[in-house]
Parts: structure tokens; sequence; C-alpha cells
């Protein structure tokens, strides 16, 4: 029954050899923490708010088309809105005002504005109206700029402070309103909640590791090399962001996930050590220490490696995913937990050999009791589960369906200015205009229309066709109205309205603003912003958007040399989404199979990576189904403080599914491994699961603490989508350390009893039917999961 594979000389050889290098490896290790952290420094401003087109989609080409060419476009396009709470339109002083901001803004070498159009660039009445309000006070500019998408993410939320700070004393709000100018936001919303987050983090991990350890050396130490695996992964980060776009999102996962995977490691493997030393607390001889560093590396460093391939492996299937935003957070993860992985089995040696007994150094009230060798309360809860194993299962299996049942509304979308916060500069300018411009003027349908040939070259009847779609799409259901050149064109040359291109400088100043604004300068691409009755997210505006598609898929496919792509905040989401769904079933099913498969080596069984995988669904599910309740239904939205805009943000789902299952899986190898090596020995079918639970449930506990600590700090401190992510990962680790571990797995595992540890080909050892009484546990050497066999 016992597995007499010799074991690894490599921990032996590992143990000597920081023994030997301790301090010349432990001035190394600060030197490298050190210029990491001078790496990492400048990693916020090298973060992009984009990443959300998908490459040659409608929305994506759109948008590129758009960057040049036009009067108030370019490389960033912005809304200037200005807010006057003094005075009113027809106000002399309400003019002077408004053109003095707009100007100023125009006029700013930082923003580098290439151009305007609106209320202050135009002159008649009636075409500054379209620009002006419904409260009189309110004014919009159309502003173009030639900075780049990623440094207008950065200068843009400094060029907005110095607006509020020169005009607010003056009675008038500026603002300035785009993805850009929303992600710039973001980006400094986040460094400042991931402050935040560290504030109220790291003394709630000192904390709770000072309870497990009771000693405050080994509390250090353990938080030392989490905090370093944060630091060396950002610093890796911020070499990748200088050479490629990475999401502004990638710098509070990898902190959120280094935090929590770094620690709960540096749990594993201290506990461990500790128990390996001598009995008695005296001084240690070196041999003492490499015989208790070797066996902590071959068991629990063996357990960390484990742990750290399964998550890299589940995390890397969302490379699958073609959008930018997923792959540079999936990347995040990816970097952050190899770098926990080698700190702990590399690292932290060091720290051991150098601290020895020390490690108790600071101890904190009385050791407690050693429940392990009695079995203490979790041998009285497994045997209560396991004396009605159906009772249990059936509760367990319930409860979690009873959550998972609102994530059937769930509902993705891409963020929207309403993820920064109300008083924000950006977001009172986005709701100004959403209130005073219509709600869907904030984001309108944009559709492109490129011709092979100058418009004014084109036939009558092309332009009789062209005149025909853009009169179909402004009578689409949902249409407020649509914002182009056409009516200008139209009034200019009723017959041949394009013909006008060709001596744009006939036409009054109003008409040439109007037209450059909405046509190209070489003549062959224009625009029709199509203004829904809702927001961009909302259901009636995607209804919209599919219709836009398909008329202009028609006028497209009717041939004449006409493309026609779509795009607009509504069709970059749309976008994001499909692609998001098209890959969901090969990501899940890629880690699916990674993980059967790796479970199928770790226990030789056939059904237990089975129902590991059918428990990890539904934690999910139960997990989807609160968050939809929370952040669709609004459910302590009060609590949170966000706004109810219902939808979640559509990377979290995909990215929370291989996260849960990543450490949910962690988890359960912790756990089986334990059992598994109890039954190697016994061949006790029922009694081995008790003593497993007994052996590896304190331990357990304490790291699922530990992770509800760090994702619970982020879901009350970050921004939107970080707390929707940060709360879905602290439900799902509280779910998995007691629903899971405490009821489903020793009720499924009694009623599984000898066809646990079935695999084709092997007969299942005999065991004894009945539930045994508690037997002596294994010491605390037992409490991590060890998969040396």
């Amino acid at each position: 029954m016992r597995d007499r594979r010799a074991p690894s000389r490599l921990p032996t050889r590992l143990s000597r050899l920081t023994s030997r290098r301790r301090r010349p490896l432990a001035v190394l290790w600060l030197l490298l923490l050190v210029v990491a952290g001078w790496q990492a420094a400048p990693l916020p401003g090298l973060l992009s708010g984009g990443g959300w087109y998908v490459p040659g989609s409608g929305s994506a080409v759109a948008a590129e088309r758009l960057t040049d060419g036009f009067d108030g476009r370019g490389a960033t396009s912005l809304t200037l809105v200005i807010e006057d709470t003094r005075h009113r339109a027809g106000d002399p002083a309400f003019e002077a005002r408004v053109r003095g901001a707009a100007g100023a803004v125009l006029g700013d070498d930082t923003l580098r504005a290439s151009g305007g159009y609106g209320y202050t660039t135009l002159t008649g009445d009636r075409a500054r109206a379209a620009f002006l309000g419904d409260d009189d006070r309110t004014a919009l500019v159309r502003v173009g700029s030639e900075l780049d998408d990623g440094t207008a993410r950065r200068l843009l939320p400094g060029i907005q402070d110095r607006l509020s700070r020169q005009y607010e004393p003056q009675g008038l709000r500026v603002s300035l309103v785009s993805q850009a100018a929303l992600w710039g936001e973001v980006n400094h919303l986040s460094e400042r909640g991931l402050i935040l987050a560290e504030l109220v983090t790291l003394p709630l991990i000192l904390l709770v590791l000072l309870l497990l350890f009771r000693s405050v050396a080994a509390a250090l130490a353990a938080l030392l090399v989490g905090v370093s695996s944060v630091v060396f992964a950002l610093a890796v980060l911020a070499l990748v962001a200088r050479h490629t776009e990475l999401s502004v999102f990638v710098q509070n996962a990898a902190t959120m996930l280094g935090l929590g995977v770094g620690v709960d490691y540096s749990l594993f493997m201290i506990m461990r050590f500790k128990s390996e030393l001598p009995a008695g607390g005296g001084p240690l001889s070196r041999e003492d220490r490499e015989r208790a560093l070797a066996r902590t590396l071959r068991t629990s460093g063996e357990t960390v490696v484990a742990s750290g391939i399964t998550i890299v492996a589940a995390m890397s299937t969302l490379f699958l995913v073609d959008l930018s935003v997923i792959q540079s957070m999936a990347l995040g993860v990816v970097v952050v937990v190899a770098f926990s992985v080698l700190t702990s089995v590399l690292l932290l040696p060091v720290l051991l050999h150098l601290l020895g007994s020390r490690i108790e150094w600071g101890r904190i009230g009385r050791r407690p009791a050693n429940t392990a060798r009695s079995g203490g309360g979790w041998v009285g809860v497994t045997h209560a589960v396991m004396r009605r194993p159906v009772l249990f299962l059936v509760v367990g299996v319930a409860a979690l369906s009873a959550l998972a049942l609102p994530a059937l509304r769930l509902d993705t979308f891409t963020p929207d200015a309403r993820v920064v916060p109300a008083d924000a500069a950006v977001r009172q300018g986005y709701d100004t205009a959403r209130d005073e411009f219509g709600v869907g003027g904030a984001a309108p349908v944009q559709v492109v229309v490129e011709s092979r040939v100058p418009l004014q070259e084109r036939s009558g009847a092309d332009v009789a066709k062209l005149l025909r779609f853009h009169d179909t799409v402004a009578g689409l259901p949902g249409v407020v109205r649509t914002d182009s050149a056409f009516g200008t064109l139209r009034q200019a040359g009723q017959d041949r309205p394009f013909a006008v291109l060709a001596a744009l400088d006939r036409l009054p100043a109003d008409a040439r603003g109007t037209v450059g604004h909405f046509v190209s300068g070489d003549g062959r691409t224009t625009v029709i912003e199509v203004v829904g009755d809702d927001t961009a997210s909302s259901g009636s505006v995607r209804d919209l958007l599919t219709s836009v598609r398909a008329e202009a898929a028609g006028f497209a496919a009717g041939g004449g040399g006409w493309s026609v792509d779509v795009g607009g905040e509504t069709a970059e989401g749309v976008d994001a989404n499909k692609v998001i769904e098209d890959r969901l079933v090969p990501v899940i099913a890629t880690m699916l199979a990674v993980i059967y498969l790796l479970l199928l080596l770790t226990f030789r069984s056939l059904f237990l990576p089975l129902k590991a995988i059918a428990m990890n669904l539904l934690s999910v599910g139960a997990t989807y189904g609160v968050l939809v309740l929370v952040f669709q239904d609004g459910l302590g939205a009060e609590l949170f403080g966000f706004d109810v805009d219902g939808h979640l943000t559509n990377f979290v789902p995909v990215l929370l599914v291989t996260l849960l299952f990543s450490l949910s899986t962690d988890y359960e190898v912790f756990l089986l491994s334990r059992v598994r090596e109890d039954h190697l020995a016994t061949g006790d079918d029922i009694g081995s699961v008790a003593r497993g639970m007994s052996a590896t449930m304190p331990l357990i506990s304490g790291a699922a603490v530990l992770m509800v600590a760090v994702f619970a700090a982020f879901a009350f401190t970050g921004i939107l989508p970080m707390q929707q992510l940060g709360l879905g990962m602290a439900l799902a680790i509280a779910l998995d350390a007691t629903v899971i571990r405490l009821l489903i797995v020793p009720a499924s595992m009694r009623l599984m009893s000898r066809w646990n540890w079935w695999l084709p080909g092997r007969k299942p050892a005999p065991g004894p039917p009945h539930v045994p009484e508690p037997a002596p546990a294994t010491e605390m050497a037992g409490m991590e999961r060890t998969t040396h066999k």
C-alpha cells in the first residue's frame, strides 16, 4: 500500500545550499527587493485604460478611422462640458465666461488640441442651440487632441485638476469627458485605492498571522514573503508595460492575488518548518536546521509548487480570449503567482535558516493546545456529517444552489463613467451631459461610412442610396436623433448635396464647421452619430445597435464601393462581450481538462477529480448569484458606495471562474492529499477522511481567513470592477472553507466510500465499513498538503 518511491534529493541539496550561503543570499534578496521596488514605481503611469477593443471588430475599425481627418476629433477626442452656476445663456457674462474657459482648454499646450466644434466655435443661434443644455447653463464643445490614447490617459487627470482649481472658485464647472479622461481618472483612483487597500490589508494580515503563529517572527517572515512576491511581480509588469499595453486593473489584481497567495504559501511552509524542529526549543545545530528545512521543502515545498503550477495553468487559458484587458490581467496573476512560488521555496528557506529556533521569537500568549493529537472539534464535526451524509450533502448542495439562482440573470458589459465616484470631475461632466442633452447623448452609436471615391464624385444614384440609408437609420425604434452633416449638405445643395464638398469655402462658417466635424478632409468618410434613448449599456440601446448594424450590412452588401463600420461605447462593449462569450467554453473546457489531469495524477482516482470539479461549479454559481444580487440588484449598494448600473464588468465572471477553480483546487489537493496519505497507510476508506480533516482543516481555515481578509479589503476600497472581483473572491473562499470543506466533502466521500480511490485496472483497497471512533491524528506536521507520496 505504501509508495516506495525514493525521495528526491533536490530539497536536501537546496536546504544545504541556502544554509551555507544564507547571509550572502539574504543580502542579495534585499538588494533585489530594493531594485524591484525602484523598477515597479513608474508602473501606474505606464498602464492603460484601453484593452477593450477587439482587434478587427467593427468598433475598433470605426474608432481608428475617426482619429484623423475630422475637425474636433483627433487621436484623442473629448467633450468639454462647461456649466455656469451663476449665469444663464443670453447673459453677456455667460458668453464671456464660457468662451474664456473653452479658449483656455483649446489653447492648453499640454492638451495639444487640434480643433474644436460646438457652442463656442459656432455663431448662429440655431446651430449653437444644439450645444446648449436644457438648463441654459451648460455648454458643450467637441475637442480633438493630438495626444495618443496612452499619453492622454496619463496627462488628462492633471489637466482636469488645473481646470477645476482655476474655475470652480468662479462658479464654473469645467469637465473633460471622454474614454481617455475616464480611464485616466480610473488609473488615479486605482492607485489611490491600492494604497488604501494596502493600509487596511497589511495590518489585518499581520493580525491574522499573529493569531495563527502566536509569534512575531513567524508572522513578519510570512508577511515579508508575500510583499516580496508582489514587488518582484510589479517590477516585471512595469518592464512589460513599457513595450505593450497592460490594463490599469493589472496592478490591483496582481497585488490582491499576490498578497493572498504569497502569504498563504509562506504560512504552509513556516508551519511545517516549525513542526519539524526538534522539541525543547533549545539552540539548533546547522544539521537540525538543514534536516527540518529539507523535510519542509519535500512536503510543503512540493505542495506550493504544485499549487502554483495549477493556478498558472488555469489562468493561462485566459490567453485564449482575444481581449487585451483580460490577457493583461491573466499575465499579472501568472507573474505574481510564479513569484509567490519562487519566493516561498527559494528565498523563504534563507530566512528560515537565519532564524532557526528564533522563528518562535516574540511569542504571544500561551501556545494553543495541540488539538491535532486528540482530534479536536474538527473530528467531531466530520463524524457528525459522515453519520448523516445524505442529509448534509442535500443541505449543502441546496444552499449553494439557492445562492446560484440569481446567476441566471447575469448580465455583463464594459465599464462606463459610473465606475468612478459621483464627485469626480469626469463623472460630473458625464452626468451633466446626460441630464441636459439626453441620456443617450453621452455615448452615441457611431456609423462610419467610407467611400472608395470622394463623396463629391459619387453619382446621383449612389448619393440617393446613402441618404436613404441615413433616413432609415434615423427612423429606427429607439432613435432620439441623428447628428451628421447630411442636414447641412441638403440645405446647401438639394439636388447634389455632396457636390458642395468641392467648394466648402463658399459655405457659411457654421456649415463649414459642421461638415468638417462629420466629413473627413479627403471627402471619403462621413460619420452618422445615432443617439439612443438610454445609456450605452442598456438593453434598448444594444437592440438599437443590432438594428443599425443590420442596416449597415445591407447597405454595404449592395455594392458600389461602400464600407460601413459601427462603433461607439455600446458597440465596443457588445464586441468585447461577444469575444468573451465565444471563448468562454474553450477556456472553461481547457481549464477543466488541465485541472482534471492534475488531480488524476495527484490522487490516482477517477472520481475524486470529477467530484472536485462539480463542487467548484457549485461554488462559482453561488458566487455569481450573490454578485448579481449585490451589483445588479443593488443589495447592499450603500454599504459598498457604488451606483447600480444593472450589470457586472464583463471581465469579472471569466476571471473569477479561473481564479476560483485554481484556489479551490488548491484547497482540495491540500485536504485530499492528507486523506490519501492516511488511506495508503491504513486502507481505511472512511476513517482516513476524518483524520485527514482533523489534520488539515485548522490550516485550511487559517489560510482561508487570510485570503478573505485580503480580498474583502479590496472589495471595500477599490474601484467598482475591483470591488466586484474582491467580493467574489472573498465570498467564494469563505464558501469553500465552510460549506464545501465541512459539509459536502466529508458527506460525499462517505457516500462514495471505497470508490473514492477507484482507478481502472486497480482494485480499491478494503476498508472498515463503519465510521471509526476518533483516533489520534498526526501532529501539526501533517497540517499542510503533502504531494510527496
